[in-house]
């Protein structure tokens, strides 16, 4: 696919699949996508400052944890090209005074250095259209956070043990374009997810294209022995200033 119409073939996967998304994802991963959420955002939110966003947010799941945790005053927004997607965030009652707005994560409606907080969570597959793309998006989130300011990826990641590894692909193959199609009625979307998840990046090599788009100040952890992975950048005085 060109990288045009793989974003084409994205947007409409996820215009098809909102209503059934979060249940379709916490039943695949046995609900640890909601303990992992919850993590990335207890990260996230202990960066200062008061303007968040959640990029590619979907339904809207990983905004609302960030709007529990965010200081009085704070304002968040979640961005997303999917209209769909938007709405269904927006109707939960939970996600009530977060900013919802529809943009590209290539071409965000944000000044340069106006954010503090960037999180993103499992759709960097999404955008990795190729390696040039994904470390353009990371660039656009590099462009709009402030001096100081952080990114926090949660992202499926590639187990460095060979027979983890071997058990968790033999899983996504057998299982998430199964069970994902069978309750979401699209075939298409989850066998692009089952596709998605065994070519994705390690942790490593993922913190690697961060420190590409600016973020020279990257760590990340490890979760069920690499099967997923919560990173974070920060974009610092230093490159700013030097």
């Amino acid at each position: 696919m060109t990288s045009s119409f793989s974003t084409i073939f994205v947007k409409k996967m996820f215009s098809v699949v909102p209503a059934s998304f979060e249940i379709v994802n916490h039943l695949l991963t046995f609900w640890l996508d909601k303990m992992w959420r919850k993590r990335a955002a207890k990260i996230a939110a202990q960066t200062e400052g008061i303007l968040w966003a959640d990029m590619c947010t979907g339904t809207g799941e990983m905004a609302g944890h960030l709007s529990r945790l965010a200081p009085t005053g704070t304002r968040i927004y979640g961005i997303d090209f999917s209209l769909p997607m938007l709405k269904e965030a927006k109707q939960k009652p939970k996600n009530k005074g977060i900013y919802f707005v529809a943009s590209d994560i290539k071409t965000l409606p944000f000044s340069s250095e106006c954010l503090d907080l960037v999180t993103l969570s499992f759709a960097s597959r999404n955008i990795n259209l190729n390696k040039d793309i994904l470390v353009y998006s990371f660039s656009e989130i590099y462009r709009v956070l402030k001096p100081g300011g952080s990114f926090v990826n949660l992202e499926t990641s590639r187990p460095k043990n060979s027979l983890i590894r071997w058990c968790f692909h033999l899983y996504v193959r057998l299982f998430v374009k199964a069970i994902g199609s069978r309750i979401s009625g699209s075939r298409a979307a989850y066998a692009y997810l089952a596709k998605t998840i065994p070519r994705f990046y390690p942790s490593e090599e993922l913190a690697g294209l961060m420190r590409q788009a600016g973020f020279n100040k990257t760590v990340f952890e490890q979760h069920l022995f690499g099967v997923a992975a919560i990173h974070q950048g920060i974009k610092s005085w230093d490159k700013i200033i030097g």
